[in-house]
């Protein structure tokens, strides 16, 4: 993923409706960081940071509601990107926006790995448990 990409790419699919909407916010985050000015910066970090908070608390919840095997490996992965994030907020108020540019980068290289193999399971545990069977995801060619 480009930091800069605002668009969401079909690849990004993973077949629960509710968690590819957040993981289009994500994506659109990430992006506006990527893309702010220095005098924007500070507002897009702000967004991302209570994005990133209310997506791995809507994640954690369903992996805590339905007893997700995998949840522990999951909600640490989260944590430290947490904890990167807590990290970044304290330069950036410093006046470090390189620091938060890099993040935004990090962030675009994390996602596609953590999505695929963390994500992507809770996604078929979740359908599972839901609708009966996995995910379905049609994807355009490229």
């Amino acid at each position: 993923m480009n930091p800069t990409e605002s668009a969401w790419r079909d690849d990004f699919a993973l077949g629960y409706a509710p968690m590819d909407h957040t993981h289009g916010e994500f994506v659109q985050c990430v992006a506006a960081v990527a893309q702010a000015s220095d005098a924007g910066l500070m507002d897009a970090f702000v967004a991302l940071k209570a994005h990133l908070q209310a997506h791995f608390d809507q994640e954690d919840s369903w992996m805590r509601d339905t007893d997700f095997p995998a949840r522990d490996c999951h909600v640490d992965e989260h944590a430290e990107v947490m904890k990167s994030v807590h990290q970044v907020e304290a330069l950036l108020k410093q006046g470090d926006y390189a620091v938060c540019r890099r993040l935004a980068n990090e962030l675009s290289t994390w996602f596609p790995g953590h999505a695929t193999y963390l994500d992507s399971a809770l996604s078929h545990w979740m359908c599972k448990r839901q609708y009966g069977g996995t995910p379905v995801v049609l994807r355009r060619r490229q």
